[in-house]
């Protein structure tokens, strides 16, 4: 609790020079830098951009009457695997064992999480679970241990740091609990979540609101929750809860075509395509055709969220994997293709938006999000 109740005042003041801070400025600031040091394996490290760098802080651009359906969203799928390479799982052999598929079926972006926000990304895609070993909840994807010592609490104190940084600009966290981890699921996991959620610093940071997106205005220097899980031991968690659920029950798995009514009293609804894997084809397929699928189902949903119901959400994913193919056809070589005479969805995506600047695509959840050139300018509208 001092760390946090320290952290909290290092947002209060500027960075000064050592002289002139008082001694809890100084233990503010150490302490928070001591807790972006400990999240840097999910947050990287900050280095900045420039002022002329259009995706730093575009949402500056928008009127704060902007409605957050009406925005195009550029995010990031499985968005903390960015750090998990061949290396990390080996380095982390002692909690997987040897039974784990290899790295790239599990890696599907290599920018951190600060990377992530200066280019321009505003929608994280994260999976939680206990740390291995300890009572701490931490980042992963599947069976991968993203990083066994970052904890979440240290990620949320990596964005509330970025966004006093960058006032203008709105976050969406969307979250599920990953149960395929082996560590179990219980009432302290629940309660761990739900508190580093309601804290109070966490309410001046996440949009309190309940059951609805609202404007950018309402969301500007601060996080908007996207729930994916359900409190399966807290009932208490009903007594405060905000953002919107989408619940696990309702998405449904490997689906292009989601419906979820998240608002009954206003009739608000979510439509979702998550076509993570393209299990329709024969074994042999090969990457053109996986990819072709892919690029279909996601091209399907994006033209419904250009042309019909235009006040509700539209999150569309372009990630996906088909590891079940001999050979398998990674999240990186969906996104990006073979890298000779075979373009991944990524590539086949760009000319598409650009075709289409003007209109509303809504969230777009990308794989390798950076490797091709103006693809998050295309989904803003740059």
């Amino acid at each position: 609790m001092l760390a946090t109740s320290l952290s909290l005042l290092a947002f209060s003041f500027p960075v000064l020079a050592a002289s002139s801070l008082s001694a809890q400025q100084v233990l503010a600031n150490a302490a928070l830098a001591d807790i972006l040091e400990r999240g840097a394996p999910i947050l990287g490290y900050d280095t900045g951009c420039s002022q002329s760098t259009p995706t730093c802080d575009w949402m500056r651009n928008y009127p704060d009457s902007t409605k957050l359906v009406h925005m195009n969203l550029p995010g990031t799928h499985d968005s903390a695997t960015w750090n998990y390479t061949q290396a990390t799982q080996d380095l982390f052999f002692e909690y997987t064992g040897t039974d784990i598929p290899p790295a790239e079926i599990f890696q599907c972006q290599d920018k951190s999480f600060f990377d992530m926000l200066n280019g321009g990304i505003r929608v994280f895609d994260l999976r939680f679970a206990y740390n291995p070993g300890n009572a701490l909840l931490g980042f992963h994807h599947s069976q991968a241990v993203l990083s066994p010592t970052a904890t979440v609490n240290d990620v949320w104190f990596g964005f509330y740091s970025w966004l006093e940084q960058h006032p203008t600009e709105a976050v969406l966290i969307s979250l599920n609990y990953e149960s395929a981890t082996g560590t179990p699921r219980d009432l302290n996991l629940e309660q761990e979540i739900y508190d580093l959620l309601t804290s109070n610093i966490a309410s001046q940071y996440w949009v309190q609101a309940n059951g609805t997106l609202g404007t950018l205005g309402e969301a500007r220097g601060k996080l908007t929750f996207l729930q994916r899980y359900d409190y399966e031991f807290l009932p208490a968690s009903e007594s405060k809860r905000f953002g919107i659920q989408l619940p696990p029950e309702a998405w449904t798995d490997n689906d292009p075509s989601i419906e979820i009514v998240y608002n009954i009293a206003e009739q608000q609804k979510a439509f979702i395509e998550d076509y993570y894997e393209t299990n329709g084809l024969p074994i042999g397929a090969g990457a053109a055709e996986n990819i072709q699928w892919k690029f279909n189902a996601t091209i399907a949903h994006l033209e419904n969220a250009t042309t019909i119901n235009p006040d509700q959400l539209y999150i569309t994913f372009a990630s996906s994997e088909h590891d079940e193919d001999v050979p398998p056809e990674t999240p990186r070589i969906m996104a990006l293709g073979n890298g000779t005479d075979t373009p991944g969805v990524n590539q086949k995506l760009l000319p598409w938006l650009q075709a289409n600047k003007g209109k509303r695509f809504g969230i777009i959840m990308l794989d390798f999000f950076d490797a091709v050139p103006g693809l998050v300018e295309a989904v803003i509208g740059l």
